[in-house]
């Protein structure tokens, strides 16, 4: 099995408007340093906080599907699309399927958290669409327990909501409560998941974990998960083999 961790320290580094807004990056774009490239359907993931009520203004994206997660505090969304500002609370969370083309621009309020994540669906297929955007209150998303987990699913599953061009895919966050047992956690050895931690201490088969780390598993059946004190953690799971060739792929075949 593999099992890669990334402390904040290593992950990419990223801002906006002189520092207002400020990333650690667990996929950062090449110029940003960090370790990790696109893999799977992953292309791009980011931690955005920020420091003061600010505006990423206007910009376009083509082909890859573009989520936010307000992990918390507001946003606001505006896009070419729906030609309007659009408000996003806590737990909320937006999907652009950008297509053919869409700009869009981000308003993050003071204290305001958010993932940024960007999806590698089959460009050649989404290139021909017409962009679509939706918002999903925090509210739409399923909870259940499993394995000793309380599991919300953003998608992925028949009963989640968001739904995405990008194949394979399960978006979940993980509430771990404390114990000294641990939870043994079943893995599919054909999807990579790629895990974030949120809020708590613990480890993941005996290797200690921490806030904002960012884990990688590959080639594994099982995850063994012990925290004292309970651990929040965003998980995705996506394919090994997608079926497809990404954008990831080709942009790192040009680079050498």
């Amino acid at each position: 099995m593999g099992l890669t961790i990334i402390s904040k320290k290593e992950q990419a580094y990223g801002q906006f408007n002189n520092g207002q807004i400020i990333e650690n990056k667990p996929i950062g774009f090449p110029r940003e340093g960090g370790p990790t490239r696109p893999y799977s359907s992953l292309f791009y993931w980011a931690y955005a906080e920020a420091k003061v009520d600010s505006t990423i203004g206007l910009h376009p994206h083509q082909g890859f599907e573009i989520m936010s997660f307000v992990l918390n505090g507001k946003i606001r969304h505006f896009d070419t699309k729906l030609d309007g500002w659009r408000d996003l609370e806590k737990g909320d969370v937006q999907i652009i399927r950008a297509g053919k083309g869409i700009s869009h621009a981000e308003f993050m309020a003071q204290d305001a958290v958010m993932f940024q994540i960007w999806m590698d669906p089959n460009i050649n297929k989404t290139m021909q669409q017409e962009a679509t955007y939706d918002d999903y209150p925090a509210s739409d998303f399923p909870t259940e327990h499993r394995d000793g987990i309380e599991v919300t699913t953003y998608t992925g599953t028949p009963e989640a909501p968001l739904k995405m061009d990008t194949p394979g895919v399960t978006i979940a966050r993980w509430e771990l409560k404390a114990t000294q047992k641990g939870q043994t956690v079943s893995l599919r050895p054909d999807e990579v998941y790629s895990i974030y931690v949120l809020n708590g201490t613990g480890s993941f088969n005996d290797q200690s974990v921490a806030p904002d780390d960012f884990i990688i598993i590959e080639n594994a059946e099982e995850l063994e998960l012990i925290t004292e004190e309970g651990m929040t953690l965003f998980v995705i799971a996506s394919p090994v083999n997608v079926g497809y060739p990404t954008y990831g792929e080709m942009m790192q075949r040009r680079m050498g």
